[in-house]
C-alpha cells in the first residue's frame, strides 16, 4: 500500500479598513454665540477612504429643542457618495490634552451624501453649553474650543484566496545574534584593533566597523594603514556611550538601557547621537532624533533645539518648533539654561523658530 501526504489548506477573512482622525480648533469661540439656532460653523475637510468628510459645530443649538446644547456633527461631503464607518466626536480638555465627553458610534452607521443620512449622530443634543463653558471642565481655554474626530471608514470583508499550509518555515535571521555573540564574548577572537577611550579600552574588529561605517573605513583602511597603527584615542566621548555604539554597530539595535531613568537616559541619547553623526551612522541618529522627540518638554526643549541644529538634524527640529508653537505660554521655556545656550550659540535656529512659529500661530 503506498503512502500519501495530507494537505491542509487555509483561507481567510479579513476586514479591511481605513482610519483617520481630524482635530478642529474653535478660536476666539465667544464670537461665535448667539449666530443662532440652525447656525453652524464647518471645519476644514479631510480625507478618509477617499470621500471628504467634515466636523460642523453649532454653538447655538440644531434646533429650538436642542437652544440650550452646543450641537456637533460629522458630515458626509462628498457627492453622490455612500460610506459604512464607525466615529469618535470629542471635546479635547484644553489642560490635559485628553478627549471627553466623547460620542462614539459602537456599530457601523451608512452616511449617505444624498439625504440626512450623511450626518451623524442623529441626537443634536451633544453637550449643555452651561456644562462646556464651565471654567472646571477645561473645554474652553483661552477661548478655543477643540473637537476631535476619530473615523474608521469600512470596506467590507475580504476573503483571501485558499493557500496551502505545506510550505517548509524559515526562521528569522540570526545575524545581529551572531554578530552581537561576537561583540560580547570575552575571548578577543580575531579583534585586531583598539581604543582608548576616558582610560578604557575597547577591542574590536577593523572589517566590521568599516562595513557600517564610511568615517571607521577611512580611519582603519586609510591613515592606519600608512601608519600601522592598531590603537587608536578617542576624544571627547564618555566610556559609557563609545559601548553602546560599538553594540549598535555589531547588532543594528541598542542595548538595553534599563538601569538609566528619566533624565539621564536622554542625556546618553543626546551623547549617543552626536557620537552618531560623527561616524555617519544615519539610521542610529534618526533612532535617536526619535527618542528625542518622545521626550520633549518645556524645560528641555531649548537644549534639544540647539543639539538638531547643530547636529543638522532636521526632523527633531521640527518636532522642537512645532512643540514650542503648541505652547500657550513659552515664558517658562524662555528662562531655561537652554534658552539661553540657544540664543548664544545658535542665532540661525533661533531665526528659524520664530519665523516657523509665527506660521504656526497665523494658520
Amino acid at each position: 500500500m503506498g503512502t500519501g501526504s495530507k494537505k491542509k489548506t487555509v483561507s481567510w477573512c479579513t476586514m479591511e479598513v481605513s482610519e483617520g482622525t481630524h482635530v478642529f480648533k474653535i478660536l476666539r469661540y465667544s464670537l461665535n454665540k448667539g449666530i443662532g439656532v440652525g447656525k453652524f460653523i464647518r471645519s476644514g475637510t479631510f480625507a478618509v477612504d477617499g470621500h471628504s468628510w467634515a466636523i460642523r459645530l453649532y454653538p447655538d443649538g440644531f434646533t429650538d429643542d436642542s437652544k440650550d446644547y452646543v450641537s456637533v456633527y460629522l458630515e458626509l461631503m462628498s457627492e453622490n457618495a455612500m460610506a459604512m464607518a464607525f466615529y469618535t466626536l470629542s471635546l479635547v480638555d484644553n489642560i490635559t490634552g485628553a478627549p471627553g465627553c466623547n460620542w462614539s458610534r459602537s456599530s457601523p452607521r451608512l452616511f449617505n451624501s444624498s439625504d440626512s443620512s450623511r450626518f451623524g449622530p442623529r441626537s443634536p443634543r451633544f453637550i449643555l453649553r452651561s456644562e462646556l463653558e464651565m471654567e472646571q471642565s477645561g473645554y474652553i481655554l483661552n477661548d478655543r474650543l477643540t473637537v476631535e474626530c476619530e473615523i474608521t471608514v469600512t470596506k467590507g470583508p475580504q476573503v483571501s484566496r485558499t493557500m496551502g499550509c505545506s510550505e517548509i518555515s524559515v526562521p528569522p535571521s540570526e545575524l545581529s545574534d551572531h554578530f552581537g555573540k561576537l561583540f560580547e564574548e570575552e575571548e578577543a577572537v580575531g579583534r585586531d584593533v583598539d581604543f582608548r577611550v576616558g582610560g578604557e579600552t575597547f577591542a574590536a574588529h577593523k572589517l566590521v566597523l568599516a562595513a557600517r561605517s564610511p568615517v571607521f573605513k577611512a580611519e582603519l583602511y586609510g591613515e592606519m594603514i600608512e601608519r600601522g597603527t592598531m590603537c587608536i584615542d578617542i576624544k571627547d566621548m564618555q566610556p559609557s556611550v563609545f559601548r553602546v555604539l560599538l553594540h549598535f554597530i555589531y547588532t543594528d539595535a541598542l542595548p538595553d538601557m534599563g538601569d538609566l531613568e528619566g533624565d539621564d537616559y536622554v542625556e546618553m541619547v543626546r551623547h549617543l547621537l552626536v557620537a552618531a553623526d560623527r561616524y555617519a551612522m544615519d539610521r542610529l541618529k534618526l533612532m535617536c532624533q526619535s527618542i528625542l522627540g518622545k521626550y520633549v518638554h518645556v524645560k528641555n526643549v531649548a537644549t534639544t533645539l540647539a543639539l538638531a541644529d547643530q547636529h543638522n538634524c532636521d526632523r527633531l527640529k521640527d518636532v522642537c518648533i512645532e512643540f514650542i508653537s503648541s505652547l500657550d505660554e513659552i515664558d517658562a521655556m524662555v528662562r531655561t539654561k537652554g534658552y539661553a545656550n540657544l540664543k548664544r550659540s545658535c542665532p540661525s535656529a533661533l531665526a528659524d523658530l520664530f519665523e516657523k512659529t509665527s506660521k504656526f500661530r497665523a494658520s
